[in-house]
């Protein structure tokens, strides 16, 4: 005897493969992309389909996308996944697509997870790209710069799907509710702050807002053909949120990145959201205090040197005890940071040191500074005329210190932000000085 399942049939799929949208009309977000009068939907209404990348993060579409394009333009669909294909599966699906084209047919080839492919793999589907026996549609989470050959992506046009909105999500599960594929044979007592509370909870995503929605009706008390919802089923559905983040994908620079612009822009509010947001999905809290210790010194420097002391004591904590507790540590020196005056001057001296450096390495070391441990060093006039400065009255001297081809660069330009107003007081003072006693 077969179970019935709660939609009065055997069909076990999930809600989400039941729910999957047929037409462009159904499909939920992208709206940058396929609303009235934009470029992809312009593309698939006139058939002029090419080769294409869909990157964006979970859930958004790229799969289901391809197949609506596929079912639009009347071309055969291959699905095939980067996971479990090799070259050899490859070769047999080009032969396919080949046979297609010798009857006239399209073929759509959805690869899934491209960036899971290595060179070899990827290089494979070139030959068949070019001659146009193949329409690729590669479906990626990863920036496709960084995890596509240039050869194949340079062939492609990259589409950049986004994470659907919380109103779009909302609109999705309604249609759930309603739709016979889903729910529609049943009568839902769920109020619309539920169904919000999926929808944030799902973060863009629209698998995991139909998955949680399924999961919240199946575990409801039910009576006779109405399904009734409560908070308490709906809060221990959701008591977790998944948040997306790769600690070695693009994801992981752009929330570090977040995290120091917000800081560098003053706004601790952002900065602590963003910290959260690493913290929260697994990101070390190592990495995290190495990030702030290293802002200390390029974005406050001695606008606040208590800055860099305070981004070095919250590395240490996390050391000492690690999460969760550190978490309070790491965001006493983000509020610090973000609040402390800001100079960029440490970062710039040594930039433009360092261009110096890289372009001018045979520039010798003025004589007057070399140690002379050796005699031959001393015949050679190494360290002669070395001016020890703690002997003088004020503690200064005319000495040159820079290479000859150096002379008058000043790398280090203090700001007046904070105590570094202080230090640029003292330099102007050294640099009279110098200039009064003839120092080159």
């Amino acid at each position: 005897m077969e179970q019935q399942t709660l939609f009065g049939g055997n069909d076990t799929q999930p809600l989400a493969d039941r729910l999957r949208p047929r037409t462009l009309e159904e499909f939920a977000g992208q709206t940058h992309l396929l609303g009235e009068g934009k470029i992809l939907r312009r593309l698939i209404e006139a058939d002029r389909i090419s080769s294409m990348i869909f990157w964006g993060p979970p859930g958004v579409g790229k799969t289901t996308l391809a197949r609506i394009i596929a079912r639009r333009t009347r071309a055969s669909f291959i699905d095939f996944s980067a996971v479990t294909s090799g070259i050899k599966e490859i070769r047999a699906v080009m032969q396919r697509a080949e046979d297609n084209r010798r009857f006239g047919d399209k073929t759509i080839v959805f690869v899934d997870e491209i960036h899971r492919f290595n060179k070899a793999q990827q290089d494979a589907f070139l030959p068949f790209v070019e001659k146009g026996s193949i329409i690729l549609i590669g479906a990626t989470t990863e920036n496709p710069s960084f995890e596509v050959n240039n050869a194949l992506l340079s062939r492609c046009k990259v589409f950049v799907l986004q994470s659907l909105k919380t109103e779009e999500l909302v609109s999705l599960l309604t249609r759930a509710l309603h739709d016979p594929r889903g729910f529609g044979g049943q009568t839902v007592d769920i109020s619309a702050d539920m169904l919000e509370l999926i929808a944030g909870f799902a973060n863009g995503d629209a698998r995991t807002a139909l998955s949680t929605l399924e999961m919240v009706l199946l575990n409801s008390d039910t009576d006779g053909n109405n399904i009734i919802v409560k908070m308490e089923t709906l809060e221990q559905c959701i008591s977790k949120k998944s948040l997306l983040y790769d600690k070695t994908g693009e994801e992981h620079y752009n929330l570090i990145s977040a995290l120091h612009k917000s800081m560098r822009n003053s706004d601790p509010d952002a900065a602590v959201y963003w910290l959260a947001r690493m913290l929260e999905a697994g990101e070390d809290p190592l990495y995290v205090a190495r990030r702030v210790t290293r802002f200390a010194s390029e974005d406050v420097g001695l606008a606040d040197p208590r800055a860099l002391e305070i981004a070095v004591a919250a590395y240490q904590s996390c050391h000492f005890i690690g999460m969760p507790e550190c978490s309070v540590h790491l965001t006493q020196a983000v509020v610090y940071l973000s609040m402390a005056p800001k100079s960029n001057a440490l970062y710039m001296a040594y930039e433009h040191a360092k261009k110096d450096a890289l372009t001018q390495l045979a520039d010798p070391v003025p004589l007057v500074i070399r140690n002379a441990p050796t005699r031959l060093m001393k015949e050679l006039h190494y360290g002669e005329g070395y001016q020890y400065a703690h002997d003088t009255q004020d503690k200064l001297t005319d000495m040159q210190c820079l290479p000859d081809s150096l002379l008058g660069k000043e790398y280090y330009q203090p700001t007046t932000q904070g105590i570094e107003a202080k230090y640029k007081a003292r330099l102007e003072q050294i640099k009279d000085w110098k200039r009064r006693n003839g120092a080159k």
